[in-house]
């Protein structure tokens, strides 16, 4: 078997922080179960310093913490509490498994791509899912909101296992993933801004 490139070592293992990381946005612990498993199991080595992510304790408290976060999400208004405590903890995840899938760079390099690549992801995909929940509770009183959780639950799940075994393809959804959450946050901020002058006009009268 050929074993790949130095230089494409890097491009599948950038693929593979990046597609985890973007998991993260859906689920903050589903990608990082998933790597801790993948770590222990040696499916995967992580780079220097992360070995702790695929210790037993690791593993049984990130599952742990898996299924409490995908169940909190399916009760009202707990989801709302969760998207608001996820959104910076998906950001820290996200540079987690975007730094631990590096191998072999200077570490300084390797944290500066984990926070700006892998928690800019994680942060921007956490952002859309929680406009979505938002709007899906103004339109619908939360009535889909479980409805919503289990699409993200799926995207998660779907997403990581993508991920472990196809990570460019996976690397590909997330850009695609990336450029309709931009879009979709500009929308809202564009209706948001059209909106307050509104508002400001009628409060004048």
């Amino acid at each position: 078997m050929i074993e790949p490139g130095p230089a494409m070592q890097y491009v599948v293992a950038g693929a593979l922080g990046l597609g985890l990381a973007a998991c993260s946005g859906f689920r903050v612990f589903v990608p990082l179960l998933a790597a801790s498993l993948a770590y222990h199991t040696g499916y995967l080595a992580p780079s220097a310093g992360f070995a702790w992510l695929g210790t037993w304790a690791a593993l049984i408290t990130l599952a742990t913490a898996t299924v409490a976060e995908i169940a909190g999400y399916y009760v009202p208004f707990l989801d709302h509490m969760l998207d608001t405590l996820t959104t910076p903890a998906s950001f820290i995840a996200g540079t987690i498994l975007m730094t631990s899938a590096l191998p072999h760079l200077d570490p300084g390099l390797r944290w500066t791509l984990g926070i700006l690549v892998g928690g800019g992801t994680a942060g921007l995909v956490q952002t859309g899912t929680a406009l979505l929940r938002g709007a899906s509770t103004a339109s619908t009183g939360g009535l889909a909101n479980p409805v919503l959780a289990t699409v993200e639950n799926t995207a998660a799940i779907g997403g990581v296992v993508l991920t472990l075994l196809l990570p460019l393809v996976a690397a590909g959804l997330v850009v695609v993933l990336l450029v309709f959450m931009l879009s979709r946050v500009r929308r809202w901020r564009a209706r948001r801004a059209a909106r307050q002058p509104s508002q400001h006009s009628t409060a004048a009268h």
